[in-house]
């Protein structure tokens, strides 16, 4: 399945390009149409179909489905949510193509209510594409409502009626068995709540030929090997650990297991060395459970010492990449925290920021961003809702827009690559550039997994690897680890399938 994902405008860009090389709008109404009904074909046998038509030319989609199921033998009624004789265009010519395929005499639609809907065993819900504009209104609400009680299956056209197909928000919409879009994917198809909604996603081809894609300047795709596999680490037959990248992990001296989930996972994601630092009283633990992981036990005279040692300690000029977070704020200030991250952010080696690390900025994130600007070097952070919120401020979560859009402002902003995690996970660069994470499976929904996720992206950096294209990897990587083990997930567990998942990877 392609990778790109079309805004609403690009999508009707796509169109109307397709219109000026030479293809007329109803013959892409006509191929959207057959692709419904091809779909609709293979996954269930003949029942009865009611086609729940809009005015526009998502009704027009569903016109001519309606036409290719009737052809097929199939019993098919259609129920209009305004007055037929309002359509217009390329819609009116759908509904003229309906009513051919009736034999005569046949009324073509009725008007659209929940209680003439009874008999329904599939609906297929072409009322408004991912265009919508403003809340459904309460008519097709109580309709979709009735669907969702009944357990009617239903086949949505582009996206679920009641989606918003930028931003991924839904009011109204119930959940579809499948939705067939076409050319591309929107953004919705990829973003909750919409994702969830959408239940199976089909694509099909109408003719737009794939040359009017450069002119749409896409910026935001599905994450996909296609997109980083280039730059993703390769392994030299003449190369020696260093060569592989040297990590390193600030480990918290109380809350130790979330630093050694992260250096495991480093380990395991291709470096060549990994070094957990930590404070001396916490040394026997790291160290008796970690074996292939070093540990370097860091001296400092009093508390107010330890960035002045981390500095130190970085200034080994062997070690390529360093992550600060998981763990670190148990046992030392909130000015002690701020000071460690400033020691990692005081050189030009890539360094991942998790957990701690950005909370510790609440409330001034410009002393943050500052320091990120004058020392440019990659830098990744890795959010979660919450953590985001506290770092950018209330108006960047609840502002009404989607969370592409708030993770690609929180990038430039910061002038890091933003990692924005949950079940649609967003990764965003400065440059724009944005991608949406789906592999994850909600078994990933457990204590440490992120600690694992910085893990990763910090085993890629150290290797090299640019830090949007390390941040897009680790959380594919992440997503098809948790999903080869199923049920019962743990993060202990996630470092020790990361292997499989680079055997997926390299097609081993």
């Amino acid at each position: 399945m392609s990778i790109e994902l079309l805004t609403v405008d690009q999508m009707s860009r796509a169109d109307a390009a397709a219109v000026r090389a030479g293809t007329p709008v109803f013959e892409l109404m006509q191929a959207a149409g057959l692709g419904v009904a091809r779909c609709v074909m293979q996954r269930w046998a003949p029942r009865r179909v009611s086609v729940l038509c809009g005015p526009g030319n998502n009704g027009g989609d569903g016109l001519v489905a309606a036409a290719c199921l009737r052809q097929g033998g199939w019993p098919v009624q259609v129920f209009t949510h305004s007055d037929p004789g309002l359509w217009r265009g390329d819609a009116a010519l759908a509904a003229e193509l309906w009513q051919l395929a009736l034999p005569r005499d046949t009324p073509a639609w009725s008007c659209m209510t929940a209680a003439n809907l009874g008999d329904a065993e599939l609906v297929i819900d072409a009322l408004f594409g991912a265009g919508l504009s403003r809340p459904l209104d309460a008519r097709t609400a109580a309709v979709l409502s009735h669907l969702a009680q009944h357990g009617v299956p239903v086949v949505a056209i582009d996206v679920p009626s009641g989606v918003w197909g930028d931003t991924g928000q839904a009011q109204g919409a119930v959940a579809a068995n499948l939705t067939v879009t076409f050319f591309r994917r929107k953004p919705a198809h990829l973003l909750m709540p919409a994702r969830a909604l959408c239940g199976e996603v089909r694509v099909c081809d109408i003719g737009v030929p794939e040359a009017v894609l450069p002119a749409l300047r896409v910026q935001t795709w599905a994450n996909a090997p296609a997109l980083w596999r280039a730059v993703f680490p390769a392994l030299s037959e003449a190369g020696h650990k260093y060569h592989r990248g040297h990590a390193w992990v600030w480990g918290g001296g109380q809350m130790t297991g979330a630093a050694r989930l992260s250096s495991l996972a480093a380990a395991r994601a291709g470096a060549g060395l990994t070094t957990v630092c930590v404070p001396p009283p916490s040394w026997p633990v790291y160290a008796a459970a970690l074996r292939s992981v070093m540990v370097h036990p860091l001296a400092a005279d009093a508390e107010t010492g330890w960035p002045q040692a981390l500095a130190a300690a970085l200034s080994d000029a062997r070690i390529s990449a360093v992550l600060i977070g998981p763990g670190a704020a148990a046992g030392i200030g909130s000015h002690t925290l701020r000071g460690l991250v400033m020691s990692c952010l005081s050189n030009a080696r890539p360094t991942v920021l998790d957990a701690d690390a950005l909370s510790a900025f609440a409330g001034d994130p410009d002393t943050l961003f500052d320091a990120i600007a004058q020392h440019p070097r990659p830098v990744v952070l890795t959010p979660h809702d919450g953590e985001f919120k506290r770092l950018f401020g209330d108006d960047a979560v609840d502002a009404p827009v989607d969370k592409v859009t708030r993770a690609r402002r929180a990038a430039q902003m910061s002038g890091a690559v933003v990692v924005l995690k949950g079940p649609d996970t967003v990764i965003a660069s400065p440059d724009g550039r944005a991608v949406i994470n789906h592999n994850a499976p909600p078994t990933l929904a457990t204590a440490g997994s992120g600690d694992v996720l910085a893990g990763v992206i910090l085993g890629l950096l150290a290797q090299g690897m640019p830090a949007w294209e390390a941040a897009c990897a680790a959380c594919w990587l992440h997503g098809e680890a948790a999903g080869a083990f199923g049920p019962g997930l743990i993060a202990d567990d996630l470092p020790d399938l990361l292997p499989h998942a680079l055997r997926r990877l390299h097609g081993l």
